[in-house]
């Protein structure tokens, strides 16, 4: 079997102590890195959001995106996933225009509402009607990428006579937007381009477009496979990638659990010591042959069209490019 899919890195800039460095020359590195997938082939470079981390985790994914757009022509480039109730919406389309038009079209955003109750009481917000904002958020922003002048009252947002601009010359910007409870595929149904999960959720995704009058066959699906990596000799990797993916697992894992977030859905996370890590196979290392077969068979399962992997915090520049280096040349061009 053949099919044509999209592969990408996600990049959230964290700076954990055990490998922490000046700000200034992590970020110079990963831009170095960025423009280094593109050259081996690579489709997309994104990155996501979250606020309060102690590890320096992304707080600010438009600023960060503008300056791959300037080291990039290529890839696709965009957030995964950016906080949307968290933004004002005519101040995100408006930027999200200009980051479009300065990349050359060549923006996709994930969108999503999140999970942590902290971030929300940052920004001085409600929590429990993250949703709710959601939608108005979504409806004011792609009346705006329409080029239309909106007035709008609703519970959260008031506009009058609000317009963004300049628009690329595409307009809309793809809207891949995340969730995993049937109200928020709902949503995704409704609102979006396609959807941003798990290839599990197909079914559902199906039967709400399908209920919202599209065609399943139209559908996108964008998925992460953030704890995937392709090596020759997997005994070896699992011992020098291990702690820094450990890191990544524990610090979501810690986040979903310190407030018993009201409403979380879909799946969570346990932080654990770095041998439960090592053993659970949470961290998935496979030959390039078995990557092949994985990927092939994801597609029997649904129409995904794009994966994003990632770029562990404190793994060295080289020893990323060399893991990236690989699956370029061993994986790539079975999906191409």
């Amino acid at each position: 079997m053949t099919g044509r899919l999209e592969f990408s890195y996600l990049y959230d800039f964290r700076n954990p102590a055990p490998w922490r460095r000046p700000p200034e020359a992590l970020y110079a590195e990963i831009l170095d890195v960025v423009a280094e997938t593109e050259a081996l082939g690579f489709d997309g470079a994104f990155v996501p959001e979250h606020h309060l981390a102690e590890d320096g985790y992304m707080s600010s994914p438009l600023v960060a995106l503008a300056a791959m757009a300037a080291r990039t022509r290529r890839m696709r480039l965009g957030t995964g996933i950016a906080l949307a109730p968290l933004y004002e919406p005519l101040r995100f389309a408006q930027d999200c225009a200009v980051l479009d038009s300065l990349s050359g079209g060549r923006l996709q955003l994930g969108l999503a509402i999140g999970y942590r109750a902290r971030e929300y009481a940052a920004h001085g917000l409600d929590f429990t009607k993250r949703g709710a904002r959601f939608d108005e958020f979504l409806e004011i922003v792609r009346r705006l990428w329409s080029g239309e002048t909106v007035d709008f009252e609703g519970r959260f947002f008031t506009l009058h006579g609000a317009k963004a601009g300049p628009l690329s010359s595409r307009g809309h910007i793809p809207l891949y937007i995340g969730g995993f409870a049937p109200k928020a595929m709902e949503r995704v149904a409704r609102h979006g381009l396609g959807y941003f999960g798990n290839p599990e959720i197909w079914p559902l995704y199906r039967e709400k477009l399908e209920a919202a009058g599209k065609d399943p066959a139209d559908a996108r699906i964008w998925i992460q496979g953030l704890m995937l990596v392709v090596a020759e000799d997997k005994a070896a990797a699992l011992e020098e990638l291990a702690p820094h993916f450990h890191h990544v697992n524990n610090s979501y894992g810690a986040w979903m659990n310190e407030d018993r977030a009201i409403g979380l859905d879909g799946p969570t996370i346990q932080p654990m010591s770095l041998d439960a890590f090592k053993a659970s196979g949470i961290l998935q290392i496979l030959t390039p042959s078995e990557a092949v077969a994985y990927f092939h068979r994801l597609l029997e399962k649904a129409p995904v069209e794009q994966f994003t992997m990632m770029m562990p915090p404190g793994l060295p520049a080289e020893r990323f490019l060399a893991y990236a280096g690989l699956f370029a040349r061993e994986v790539l061009p079975h999906f191409q």
